[in-house]
């Protein structure tokens, strides 16, 4: 009996796409041409410049985020990228991760923070991040060319949708994993709702929140062979070519390229959670301000010789 009914869901999502393709044209036109005009200039300032520069100004990120074991590991996997002739793929694909990120975080964090103030937005959200997480990535693909074209953007769409969900659910943990004690503290000394949240609340949450973004940068990178498949290029256009034409060299070359890029954003922004363990710039302050504290509550030389002199007076010296 059951094998004659058939629930047309599939048609229903058609239609509704054909009906958002149709009403709301300009404003995915607008989208497009945001979302590639901001990689076009990202793409840009990661390209034009020689490739000793950029591998320079990473490894200088590198070295004050993580130190110099750090900053000399990437020197070398930056170099290895040249050697195979990938950097300008590689770059091209920075650019895109950079950007698919940034837009994600720019949707998660705030979400985060909504969800964790609000039981009930946080009751709606969840099932929307987990249908978002256990979605196949391929079918990101399907409205996003339908509603964007061909290329980068649509890529890059997709991308957000994909990465996003870690960010949200991290954020949310990590605000309402504040102690409970501490936002009652601020509120009974007078603190605004926003201040909590800015002084309080987001300085406490922030290694939680650090490893959403760590998660959203790493799902964004491990995007860039599904997007090539629509046009986006960079190193995941190669992988897809090797796969076609079964060249294992070519493929093994651009995902060593991909593993090394990999490698690079997750220490930097690993470490960015925790600078005061990681960070030498960091570290060489904490010193500094330990070592002026201990100057400061050190007595004087004027002090220690007039204790010293008070000692060292006779007993009746004073009458």
């Amino acid at each position: 009996m059951l094998d004659d009914i058939r629930l047309p869901l599939g048609d229903w999502v058609e239609t509704g796409v054909d009906w958002i393709t149709d009403n709301l044209a300009v404003l995915f036109d607008v989208i497009r041409t945001v979302v590639g005009g901001v990689f076009d200039v990202v793409e840009m300032a990661f390209t034009e410049p020689p490739a000793i520069v950029m591998i320079a100004v990473l490894a200088l990120v590198a070295l004050l985020v993580r130190g110099w074991r750090m900053g000399l590991g990437t020197v070398l996997g930056l170099v290895v990228i040249v050697l195979v002739d990938q950097w300008d793929n590689a770059m091209a694909t920075l650019a895109l991760t950079v950007v698919a990120a940034l837009l994600a975080l720019l949707l998660a964090i705030p979400l985060g923070i909504w969800a964790a103030r609000s039981d009930t937005v946080s009751a709606i959200v969840r099932p929307v991040l987990d249908f978002l997480q256990t979605m196949p990535a391929f079918v990101y693909l399907i409205p996003a060319i339908i509603l964007f074209g061909i290329g980068v953007v649509p890529g890059i769409i997709a991308t957000i949708a994909f990465a996003m969900a870690p960010g949200v659910r991290l954020t949310e943990l990590g605000i309402r994993g504040v102690n409970r004690e501490i936002v009652e503290a601020g509120a009974a000394f007078g603190a605004s709702p926003g201040r909590i949240l800015r002084q309080i609340q987001l300085p406490l949450a922030l290694p939680t929140i650090m490893t959403g973004v760590n998660q959203i940068i790493m799902l964004s990178l491990s995007m860039v062979v599904i997007a090539a498949m629509v046009g986006a290029g960079g190193l995941g256009q190669d992988i897809v070519q090797a796969l076609q034409r079964i060249d294992v060299g070519l493929g093994f070359e651009a995902g060593l390229s991909v593993v090394i890029l990999a490698i690079v954003l997750d220490r930097v922004t690993n470490a960015l959670g925790s600078l005061q363990a990681h960070s030498p710039v960091a570290k060489l302050r904490s010193r500094r301000r330990s070592a002026a504290a201990a100057a400061a509550s050190a007595p004087s030389p004027h002090d220690v010789a007039a204790v010293a002199s008070v000692e060292t007076a006779p007993a009746g010296s004073g009458r």
